[in-house]
């Protein structure tokens, strides 16, 4: 089955996509939900059905054109109908993170004057009804799952159920109309809104059209030849662009099906199940397999692990070639194929990524050697570079020319240019509309020929014209002795190890380099199993003395890597402590898509900063923490400051010479 050819004057709205979709993919899957265990399916033509009755009891119950509709839940079919169903009415859908407290959502639902939510349960519910405090915008709550729900007041509150019952019973008093503002739809529509993470203040509200969405979508569905027949697992939270763009736009342009897992808790399951031929996740979701996979090989019997560790250490060796179909020796390639027999297909089968035809990692930099591990395996892992206000794709990797260290080449469509400050910048017709009610903003980030200010910064690689990201623009700094200091790009090395679940590196401005690291409470607490080692708490197992000699292996090995690249040698570390509590959102030390707030670290922990930088061996704290009922408390601890062997650079070696 071929893919949809180019938009035309009837294809400029993801509604108007649809009917294209229940007309000529009436009977392939659009939908999967598994619930309760089974797994549900709706074609697309049962799809339009749903959506389109959805759509007319938004109008009975009073939904205008222009009112923003707030949409908070996991992936289910009903929200993605939700917000189709808000863009038929001519009203704007607005996803919020599921997991965002009462406060932030306050802010959200009253920055943007949402008149109607759509609440995936209870739990979100409740949080609406206390944003209200805050936020008094509200006039309509719909929820989706009705458990729990009986005793509520139904005044201004219905089950989506319901909803769509009251739109199929009154479709002879709303067809005409709904049909009317259909029409209306053209490519200058808002499609949705989207807010920014947030990492330097409060969340800006990304206003996106149809011209944005639907043209990225065919764009990028084109590069990678994307066909109906497709599968994608919608897990990603939907408040997050990278959900919005694959599991609305691409997936209504092309036709293909978006299967929604029960939870959180069966997502791995489900992916198994389901088997991918196109999946998206962020660094962090391959970080937690690779661990996973990992401790599964420390409990392994002793064939096992052997058989594991031969076969990867020629993965390493010659898989990324025979994946970028590079020329690979006969015997080898025979070798490989014998340890995709015994490791690396029954490996991928229990990831989940057997029939993966092309993979995508973005949000955050991955690690190299994390990156080339899922490669080895012969997955076609890819790196993507985007942003909201980019309707995520700015570059992208072609076919045989993916590697760990560039994110590509500019997306179709998509200008690029460095700044004489080494900023990104790019124009494309992804480029978002404006900030929501922040004009100044608007014109700080997007100049009047289209330009957009990307924020990170980079170059262009010399002969391939691949673009590499450094970091943020406003992360890279200098060391005191004037060479380049760039965070990430050792955070991401010490993220490599199972053990590190967070890092953060400090040294803008000082004579060294230090780092803050947050331990994976699952691989540091099977070793500790394993050994037999007692601990009652994250804060005692991550004190343990054999924890921090383990951890300090880790950062002199990465040193030694670091010390390679002589652009960023000057960034090995020093000095580190294991921090006595994770990283969380809920302290505000990290947004909802787990990128880290560089400022409110440096602020909350300032004395952990400077007892790092003054030769203290031990430091005493106490930080203020937010438990999940939203109480607050203290934790107190003495942290032990570790010294860290560094690697001499090559420059250093020949001088000792």
């Amino acid at each position: 089955m071929k893919a949809v050819a180019a938009p035309d004057a009837g294809l400029r709205s993801i509604p108007a996509l649809l009917a294209r979709n229940a007309a000529t993919l009436g009977n392939r899957p659009a939908y999967r939900e598994k619930e309760f265990g089974i797994w549900q399916c709706w074609t697309w033509s049962q799809a339009q059905e749903e959506i389109r009755a959805l759509a007319m009891g938004f109008l009975a119950l009073g939904l205008n054109r222009g009112d923003h509709v707030a949409i908070i839940g996991r992936n289910r079919p009903a929200h993605y109908w939700s917000m189709v169903a808000a863009q038929m009415c001519g009203a704007v859908p607005v996803p919020l993170y599921q997991d965002a407290v009462a406060s932030e959502m306050a802010y959200v639902l009253g920055h943007s004057g949402a008149r109607f939510v759509v609440c995936g349960d209870q739990e979100q519910v409740d949080k609406v009804i206390e944003a209200e405090g805050e936020a008094h915008t509200v006039e309509q709550i719909i929820y989706t799952d009705k458990r729990g729900m009986r005793k509520y007041d139904h005044s201004r509150m219905n089950w989506l159920r319901d909803v769509q019952a009251e739109g199929r019973v009154a479709h002879q008093r709303f067809e005409a109309e709904l049909d009317a503002r259909i029409a209306e739809l053209d490519y200058d529509s808002t499609c949705v809104m989207l807010y920014t993470s947030g990492t330097t203040g409060k969340p800006k509200g990304v206003v996106l059209s149809s011209r944005n969405v639907i043209e990225t979508a065919r764009n990028s569905s084109e590069f990678d030849k994307l066909k109906p027949t497709e599968e994608v697992l919608a897990y990603l939270p939907m408040a997050w662009v990278g959900d919005f763009i694959f599991s609305v736009g691409q997936a209504y342009w092309t036709g293909f099906c978006v299967n929604c897992p029960e939870g959180a808790h069966t997502m791995m399951t489900d992916l198994r199940e389901i088997g991918p031929t196109y999946f998206f996740a962020p660094p962090r979701v391959f970080e937690g397999q690779l661990t996973n996979v990992m401790i599964r090989m420390e409990d392994a019997g002793r064939v096992k692990k052997w058989l594991f560790d031969h076969y990867m250490r020629l993965a390493r060796r010659v898989g990324t070639a025979l994946t970028d179909g590079r020329p690979v020796g006969a015997v080898d390639r025979l070798r490989y194929g014998l340890g995709n027999l015994l490791v690396f297909g029954p490996l991928k089968n229990t990831l989940g990524y057997s029939r993966i035809r092309v993979g995508y990692t973005a949000g955050e930099a991955i690690g190299p050697e994390i990156f080339d591990f899922y490669r080895s395996l012969g997955i076609n892992l890819k790196q993507l570079y985007g942003q909201t206000e980019a309707t995520v794709f700015i570059t992208q990797q072609p076919d045989g020319q993916v590697r760990a260290d560039t994110v590509g080449v500019a997306s179709p469509g998509v200008e690029l240019k460095i700044a004489e400050n080494g900023e990104v910048f790019y124009r494309s017709p992804g480029t978002f509309v404006e900030y929501y009610k922040n004009p100044e903003s608007t014109a700080a980030t997007k100049d009047r020929e289209g330009w957009v200010a990307t924020g990170d910064a980079g170059f262009f690689e010399p002969g391939s014209g691949h673009l590499r990201i450094i970091d943020r623009a406003k992360d890279v700094g200098r060391m005191a002795d004037g060479s380049l200091f760039a965070p990430k790009y050792v955070e991401n090395k010490l993220k490599f190890y199972p053990n590190i679940l967070e890092a953060v590196v400090l040294g803008n401005g000082r004579d060294y380099c230090t780092a803050f690291i947050n331990i994976d409470l699952t691989a540091v607490g099977n070793w500790a199993e394993r050994n037999n080692i007692a601990y009652a708490s994250y804060q005692e197992l991550a004190g343990h003395p054999q924890v921090y000699e383990t951890i300090r292996r880790h950062v002199e090995e990465v040193n030694a890597s670091v010390a390679q690249d002589p652009m960023l040698s000057g960034c090995q570390i020093h000095r580190f402590l294991i921090l006595h509590k994770e990283l969380d959102a809920d302290d505000g030390e990290m947004t909802r898509t787990r990128k880290v707030k560089r400022g409110v670290i440096a602020e909350k922990y300032a004395d952990l900063i400077a007892a790092l930088y003054d030769g203290r061996t031990s430091v005493y704290t106490e930080t203020e923490v937010t438990y999940e009922d939203g109480r607050k408390g203290r934790l107190k601890a003495t942290l032990r400051i570790e010294d860290v062997r560094t690697t001499p650079t090559s420059a250093q070696r020949m001088a000792a010479e």
